[in-house]
């Protein structure tokens, strides 16, 4: 234990070993749905179809791999696995619509994650997050708590998605138990309890499970059926078969190819930095790990470790693994050290041993989790001047873009051309860093990119 203490520290960042074990194991049960939800999205990339298996335990190794480097490299609290969103474009836009196969895919994450890499060691990530007004880092706070509670609603049912746009939905027994799971994790949070999201999620998936056991109603729990340990050897279906040859051998000729990959590269690239820049931000604010000067400590580390763990990912056969925005739970809970998602990370390696149970946690039960979070994060609302343009204007296109886009990436991109638009208009050019401007100059290039309709 002490050996353990002198590393991460513990004890020097105002937390216990208690606490980090509970805040490890809220971050996990909080995003586990990444470990089913993951391989059914890359199965739809053809070729894939019928490799689920390998798939589930690439996705665990992705995320245990990622979630330790996070914590013995750069000592924070934060969780990675295979990316929502990333993984959709990996699957439908680059395998489906451009047609690489899923072998060529996995080998431009593999080259993104070097990218990142570069960047990393040079520093330019660490400058992009340091060079984040203070304005914007707040209002990053507050788009990803109001992001991650989006998220919650829809996935409890509580907001169905309708064509002409979401709307209030009670009819279901999952709605009914995350309301009940809300009211559970507020009176525990009022009370002070240690461990209140954890409670709260472990409880109403007790419940969920007995409602669905009794035949009263289908709360998305799924029982398990045992699990087939042959499933782990599958991953040698799909792990090192990247194909780099292949990548830059599409028909159309040279000029074809580089145009191509590099809108897959400035795509994974893009996103993957801009989620990773907008989630360390928005939890370091809350957990008020930000030093004097407003800038996260050991950035470069937190930054070089979300890169080594895309390339890791794409070796095991998963796509761009990256920082969860759900490590928010963990740090809710007192997490604040490397410890935490250490224990996160090591759930995530038994969970290729027992993915089956973990359908007994349904989304019922970690919505509100996500909901409450999102709720702690609003505290940053009070902090922004809204009667004030110069810091409104960028702060209003910062938190919007995010739940309505359904992307921390563009929240940052909005906000960021906001924030130097104004600049402008007040004449206050000189107040933009530098490496701003190559922010804002990367947006563009990835909009240009978007309009021309790739």
């Amino acid at each position: 234990m002490e050996a353990i203490e002198r590393f991460f520290k513990v004890k020097e960042h105002g937390s216990n070993f208690r606490t980090e074990i509970m805040a490890g194991l809220t971050t996990f049960f909080t995003m586990a749905y990444i470990i089913v939800v993951n391989p059914g999205i890359l199965s739809g990339a053809p070729g894939l179809e019928d490799k689920f298996a390998a798939l589930t335990v690439a996705t665990c190794l992705g995320a245990t791999v990622g979630s330790l480097l996070m914590a013995f490299l750069a000592n924070y609290p934060f969780a990675l696995a295979s990316g929502m969103g990333l993984n959709s474009f990996f699957a439908i836009n680059i395998c489906l619509i451009m047609g690489y196969s899923w072998q060529q895919a996995f080998a431009a994450t593999f080259i993104s994650g070097i990218l990142f890499i570069v960047i990393s060691v040079t520093g330019l990530r660490s400058k992009i997050i340091n060079a984040i007004p203070p304005i914007l880092k707040k209002a990053l706070s507050v788009g990803i708590g109001g992001f991650i509670a989006f998220i919650g609603l829809s996935n409890a049912g509580i907001v169905a998605f309708q064509s002409w746009g979401p709307e209030l939905s009670l009819n279901s027994m999952g709605a009914l138990l995350a309301l009940l799971g809300i009211a559970l994790m507020v009176f525990l949070l009022i009370r002070k309890v240690k461990g209140a999201i954890l409670i709260g999620v472990l409880g109403i998936a007790v419940l969920a499970s007995i409602i669905q056991a009794t035949g009263l109603a289908d709360t998305g729990v799924v029982f398990p059926s045992g699990y087939d340990f042959a499933a782990i050897a599958s991953i040698g279906q799909i792990a090192f078969k990247m194909d780099f040859a292949g990548l830059l051998n599409i028909q159309g000729g040279a000029a074809a190819v580089f145009s191509s990959l590099f809108i897959v590269l400035i795509s994974l690239t893009m996103v993957d930095l801009f989620d990773t820049v907008g989630t360390l931000v928005g939890c370091a604010v809350q957990a008020d790990m930000l030093d004097k000067d407003g800038n996260l400590p050991r950035a470069n580390r937190a930054l070089l470790a979300d890169a080594i763990a895309t390339s890791a990912g794409a070796c095991f056969g998963t796509s761009t693994v990256t920082t969860y925005i759900e490590s928010a739970s963990g740090v809710a809970e007192g997490g604040r050290t490397g410890l935490t998602s250490t224990v996160t990370g090591l759930l995530f390696l038994l969970s290729i041993f027992f993915a089956p149970v973990l359908g007994f946690i349904p989304s019922a039960a970690t919505a509100p989790a996500l909901i409450i979070v999102g709720l702690l994060m609003m505290r940053n609302l009070s902090e922004i001047d809204w009667g004030d343009f110069e810091s409104s204007v960028p702060a209003f296109f910062t938190i919007f873009p995010m739940f309505f886009m359904y992307s921390i990436a563009e929240g940052i991109g909005f906000g960021a051309i906001a924030y130097v638009l104004v600049k402008l208009m007040k004449g206050k050019v000189k107040e933009v860093a530098p490496t701003m401007w190559v922010v804002v100059a990367l947006f563009l290039v990835r909009y240009t990119v978007k309009a021309l309709g790739y």
